[in-house]
């Protein structure tokens, strides 16, 4: 029941309960919360109370609602991004690089649609690629599927001096992607560097990635390096983040 008496708005501590119910498991992903009467009975608050309180939740992206079904527990993150080994040169031989190896570890389907275009580097692009503003690059704007639902939107920034007349510039890149054909054209990748960071997603990519309020993004920008330092490729990721765990490992030395 509320505490009347705790100077805590009653939706707050509803919602609190609630949560903590989840992340004890008392209510499992996919589960349907009891309905409204039944919160109403149990915390012996009013319908609008509940109300705020399922509010709460689902802005926090813990809760979505279904018409006419009720309120579902959203499912964990379902996608484990192993940042290490989906980008080793072992994988891309293998043809297993970057999405396809999170699809190979989970059991998804993946599939990309991609768009080639040219512009102009503006200034946050000539500063990851150390060309001048306004120098031509290649972009590639994906967005990936896994099992048909879009999880990741990615697009990723190359000089043009590295992809002329080379497979980065069509739709299908070949086995081992951009990175393998880069590679073949003599330019080794020699390291990584990944910016993380979180939030609110804007319209268009709310849309793209059909998340529900409440559900922020993880972004990712990616530098790709040759062994020489040059730098190769800016990636930019928004990934859903209700759908994608980030794993990261390294050697304690």
């Amino acid at each position: 029941m509320v505490d009347r008496r705790s100077g805590v708005p009653a939706f707050r501590q509803v919602a609190a309960d609630i949560r903590e119910k989840i992340a004890a498991g008392h209510y499992a992903a996919g589960e349907r919360l009891p309905s409204e009467r039944e919160l109403v009975e149990s915390y012996g608050v009013s319908r609008p109370t509940v109300r705020e309180a399922v509010d709460v939740l689902r802005s926090e992206g813990l809760v979505t609602s279904e018409h006419g079904r009720g309120v579902f527990v959203r499912p964990p993150a379902s996608i484990q991004r192993i940042a290490r080994s989906r980008l080793s040169r072992d994988a891309r031989e293998r043809n297993r690089g970057a999405f396809l190896a999170d699809a190979a570890a989970r059991g998804f389907t993946p599939s990309t649609s991609v768009k080639i275009r040219f512009e102009q580097a503006d200034e946050r692009a000539a500063a990851h690629l150390a060309i001048d503003e306004g120098a031509e690059i290649t972009v590639r704007d994906r967005v990936m599927r896994a099992d048909g639902l879009v999880v990741q939107l990615a697009v990723s920034r190359l000089p043009r001096d590295l992809t002329r007349g080379t497979a980065i510039e069509q739709v299908d890149t070949g086995p081992g992607g951009a990175y393998a054909r880069l590679e073949e054209a003599g330019h080794r990748l020699g390291s990584f560097v990944e910016h993380v960071g979180a939030r609110m997603p804007r319209p268009d990519e709310a849309t793209l990635l059909q998340l529900a309020d409440g559900v922020p993004v993880i972004t990712v920008t990616r530098v790709a390096y040759s062994e020489d330092g040059t730098p190769l490729e800016m990636n930019d990721m928004v990934l859903a983040a209700d759908r994608y765990e980030l794993s990261y490992e390294w050697p304690a030395d």
